[in-house]
């Protein structure tokens, strides 16, 4: 009997392991071997060409910043929305209305930026009629500008609705005990948060980040709809070493984007492992 169910687990997960193995390492797999494919056999030398790139380097440092400040923004904000949200989030209509934005794509919500943050957009024509700038051009520049300010409150007011989403039913299922336990031992808000809250949210935060950080950097629509000309994001980069007229540029694309999957992967595993070492901790202290 136990057998048996455990047969069917592995059979209704066996059309994702084939859809991992055949396609996305299979896909990998090719990337690797025309990034270091050469007219003679194989080679690193793509590999050492692309690390002397000063625009690799401007880019992987710019990538780095916007994923960084976006996820660790969108975090932050999620997990202060849940916690003082969490009990008028219990209804359908206003749970609808805080996950809005994720019904609409991301480069459908970036021309909404667009429309709104740009120089000859909403907010600066509104701003100009009251007086409040003397030209339009005198809007801050906030879309397509060299620190990426477009691309990371994109990003932030896409990705923190989903945060709360996965946030939401740990606050939900959270004892209501321990916190009163807490204040009666004279405990603030900040030791129930501590205490309390942090390690069970603790593991969902880090799961977040993984899954926020991995597609922001790895994203091309927004990049490309809403940054400037240079630095530009790795997606972008290798976007245009692929399909530029140059095919000697198309190993370097290659080679950029298996460095930036082996940089994902690493950043996934060491996240992972501090957050096992945080559950085995709270399965301790239940036990």
């Amino acid at each position: 009997m136990k057998w048996s169910r455990q047969t069917k687990h592995f059979l209704a997960f066996l059309p994702a392991l084939i859809l991992i193995s055949f396609v996305v390492l299979y896909a990998l797999f090719l990337s690797f071997c025309e990034s270091v494919a050469c007219s003679t056999g194989w080679t690193w030398e793509h590999y050492s060409t692309l690390f002397e790139e000063d625009r690799f380097r401007d880019s992987i440092v710019y990538s780095l910043s916007i994923a960084g400040v976006s996820t660790l923004c969108s975090l932050v904000i999620g997990l202060g929305v849940t916690k003082l949200l969490h009990h008028r989030l219990l209804s359908g209509r206003s749970r609808s209305l805080l996950w809005l934005p994720m019904l609409f794509p991301h480069f459908v919500w970036g021309y909404m930026m667009i429309l709104l943050f740009s120089q000859t957009g909403w907010l600066s024509s509104i701003f100009y009629r009251l007086g409040v700038i003397e030209t339009a051009s005198s809007f801050p520049l906030i879309i397509q500008d060299e620190h990426g300010m477009g691309i990371i409150l994109t990003y932030i007011s896409k990705e923190v609705p989903f945060v709360v989403l996965l946030l939401l039913p740990v606050y939900m299922n959270l004892p209501k005990e321990l916190p009163q336990v807490v204040r009666t031992l004279g405990g603030s808000r900040w030791n129930v948060f501590k205490t309390v809250e942090w390690p069970w949210v603790y593991p969902v935060i880090v799961e977040a980040g993984i899954i926020v950080f991995a597609f922001v950097i790895a994203a091309f629509e927004l990049p490309y709809l809403l940054g400037t000309t240079y630095p530009q994001m790795v997606s972008v980069v290798a976007y245009e070493w692929f399909f530029q007229g140059d095919w000697s540029k198309r190993p370097l694309s290659f080679a950029f984007m298996i460095c930036i999957t082996v940089l994902i992967l690493f950043i996934t595993a060491a996240a992972s492992s501090s957050m096992n070492k945080k559950r085995y901790q709270m399965m301790r202290g239940n036990n």
